[in-house]
């Protein structure tokens, strides 16, 4: 009997590191206004809820301490890779945000991002709340937990490695920050392209003038109605690329599981 329960507890305690780990490296979930303690019996509640419903007879487990730890850090890479994967979206949103701010001329004006303790400008900080915002009105906080569930039986405890298809898989998410970034500043940066072009000839053309002095105000207020009109395309496109990424979440578990 004794047995059966130590074998049950290591059981719950790989299922819960995984589960942890997704949590401290995922957004939202990772955010330091959390307390620790409530992260922790979260983690262990939805550790214990998938233990129950899912068979696990034919796990093999070892109660050595050299089997416990290289199991135990499989099961917290699994998890860090889940969760962080999941960031990368946000950090493209974070990204356009600032390329938007540079070209307005307020990368001076500098927040810190209290989520994952980095600062930028405000611009990317509003972008990025936004998009927090979305993340809960789709149930987004949903992938996570679905991932994490879908992942005890795609990649079964202790089972985890390494291999090209998820390196290759990380690197494309990874490019993705990029793409996302000029996905959402693309109209900003060919207007401010225009406006850069323009201003060069300006220059040229009347020397005397100070165009940095007529042009500075110009880019801010060309910019701020840049950002009424293209607000709700904005949202409608950070609404899609966060609903595009369940797919690529569940493609990396799959991944991580052949």
């Amino acid at each position: 009997m004794n047995h059966i329960l130590i074998l049950d507890f290591i059981i719950v305690l790989l299922i819960f590191l995984r589960i942890l780990a997704a949590f401290l490296a995922a957004p939202i979930f990772n955010n330091a206004a959390i307390p620790v303690l409530a992260k922790i019996f979260l983690a262990f509640v939805i550790a214990y809820i998938i233990f129950l419903v899912k068979d696990y007879s034919a796990v093999k487990v070892e109660t050595g301490l050299f089997w416990l730890f290289i199991n135990a850090c499989k099961e917290i890479i699994t998890g860090l890779l889940i969760g962080y994967s999941l960031n990368l979206v946000f950090y493209g949103f974070s990204y356009a945000g600032s390329l938007i701010g540079f070209d307005m001329e307020l990368s001076m004006a500098e927040a810190l991002n209290p989520l994952d303790n980095t600062n930028t400008n405000i611009l990317g900080e509003v972008i990025y709340m936004g998009a927090i915002l979305i993340f809960f009105l789709i149930n987004g906080h949903h992938y996570l937990i679905r991932a994490l569930v879908y992942s005890f039986t795609i990649i079964p405890l202790g089972k985890f490695s390494v291999s090209k298809p998820v390196f290759d898989l990380i690197m494309k998410y990874s490019a993705g920050v990029f793409i996302i970034a000029i996905k959402i500043s693309a109209p900003f940066l060919i207007s401010f392209f225009l406006i850069n072009v323009a201003e060069g000839i300006i220059a040229r053309v009347i020397p005397q003038m100070q165009v940095f002095f007529v042009v500075q105000p110009l880019k801010i207020g060309i910019g701020f109605l840049l950002l009424i009109m293209s607000t709700p395309l904005m949202l409608f496109a950070i609404k899609n690329l966060l609903k595009s990424f369940e797919d690529n979440l569940f493609i990396l578990v799959k991944a991580m599981g052949s």
